[in-house]
């Protein structure tokens, strides 16, 4: 049985589990893929505990966001704050997410840096688990960004027509894209090496696509050459299916794109961050 410490360091079995077993004769028992996973994410969420200034990009990042836009565009977009919000919120709330998904890569390269994964590489577990483990963990982030950006949203004006469903089917989608983009960052993290290195490159990756969408504005209204970057962009894909969702629509085709980039970035990044863990 696999524990974990207060101070968010993975330990392995407890001393007295091994004993009872070996004065048995038994092995102790190889953990699950998934509880393997579940523990490494229980230890993402003690690290939190520890350094709970770690939940700022969560909380007061996404109110920035979503009050800084909303005003600023609001008048000059669509004539007024509430007007703009209906067409700005799953646009803002997709954009916060996705880019908090890079924190994951600084915290994997941090805890190479310190040793910690010598240590996880030892252990007889499923050989993903520590990155799976992260991942799980930062899906507890996006759920409180998500939360935290809806209530606002909803104080200023927001008035999602799809309902709860509506509101927790776009929540649900853009968490499993953010599970899956997260992977790129994974390699970051272990391809690199230093937080600041993965944090630079992070950012010139993720201000463009997230940037260059539909979150913002119509891409109709943007130059042709510019419109087919946009409109078949991954975070326009999503942003359009959250948007509709919340709204209270189904749409198929942007759903279907957003779930098959989501399985691209696993099948591909998921696979190189895994080589690169090994080989390190």
């Amino acid at each position: 049985m696999s524990t974990v410490t207060d101070d968010a360091t993975f330990t392995g079995p407890r001393t007295e589990d091994l004993a009872a077993l070996l004065v048995a004769g038994e092995r102790p028992p190889r953990p699950s893929a998934l509880s393997a996973s579940l523990t490494f994410g229980w230890r993402a969420m003690l690290k939190i505990k520890h350094v709970p200034e770690q939940l700022f990009d969560v909380t007061a990042f996404p109110i920035m966001m979503v009050l800084m836009y909303a005003y600023l565009f609001g008048g000059a977009l669509a004539g007024s704050v509430s007007e703009y919000i209906q067409f700005l919120l799953p646009g803002i709330l997709t954009l916060s997410v996705v880019m908090i998904t890079m924190y994951t890569g600084v915290a994997v390269n941090t805890d190479i840096t310190k040793g910690v994964f010598d240590r996880f590489r030892t252990l007889p577990i499923w050989r993903p688990a520590p990155m799976v483990g992260y991942l799980l963990g930062d899906v507890v982030r996006y759920l409180i960004a998500s939360a935290v950006m809806l209530v606002v949203g909803l104080l200023i004006g927001y008035r999602p027509h799809g309902g709860v469903v509506g509101v927790l089917a776009g929540v649900l989608l853009l968490l499993v894209f953010s599970f899956a983009f997260s992977w790129i960052w994974t390699m970051f993290g272990l391809m690199l090496r230093s937080e600041k290195s993965v944090m630079g490159v992070s950012m010139m990756v993720i201000f463009p696509l997230t940037f260059l969408s539909n979150i913002f504005v119509d891409p109709r209204t943007m130059p042709g050459w510019l419109q087919a970057f946009v409109n078949n962009s991954p975070v326009t894909h999503l942003a359009t299916a959250v948007r509709e969702l919340m709204a209270g629509n189904w749409p198929a085709a942007d759903i279907a794109w957003s779930l098959a980039w989501s399985a691209l970035f696993v099948v591909v990044f998921g696979a190189v961050t895994m080589r690169l863990y090994n080989r390190r």
